[in-house]
C-alpha cells in the first residue's frame, strides 16, 4: 500500500539545498574508521580486518614484553635506506 504526503512546502524555489554536507548526529552515527592500504604480500597473509588487527595486537604485546633500547615506534618509522 502506498502512501502519498502532501507538504506544505513554503521555501522557496531557488533554495537549493542538495549540495549540503549531511552530518549524522546521535546514537545512529557510524564510527570514525582508518583505512590502511597493505601492500601485496602482507595482504596475502591476512584475509581480512581481523586478522590484520589480531597480528599487530600480538605484536604489540611481544614488543611490550621485550626489553628494547629502541622504543616501538621508532622500530616502525625508522626509514629504510
Amino acid at each position: 500500500m502506498s502512501q502519498t504526503f502532501e507538504i506544505d512546502d513554503d521555501l522557496r524555489p531557488e533554495y537549493d539545498f542538495t549540495q549540503l554536507p549531511v552530518v549524522a548526529r546521535g546514537q545512529g552515527r557510524k564510527r570514525a574508521t582508518l583505512t590502511v592500504q597493505l601492500e601485496p604480500d602482507v595482504a596475502a597473509i591476512f584475509p581480512d580486518s581481523s586478522a590484520v588487527n589480531e597480528g599487530l595486537r600480538l605484536l604489540m604485546r611481544l614488543i611490550q614484553k621485550s626489553p628494547s633500547e629502541q622504543s616501538a615506534k621508532s622500530i616502525f618509522t625508522s626509514k629504510e635506506t
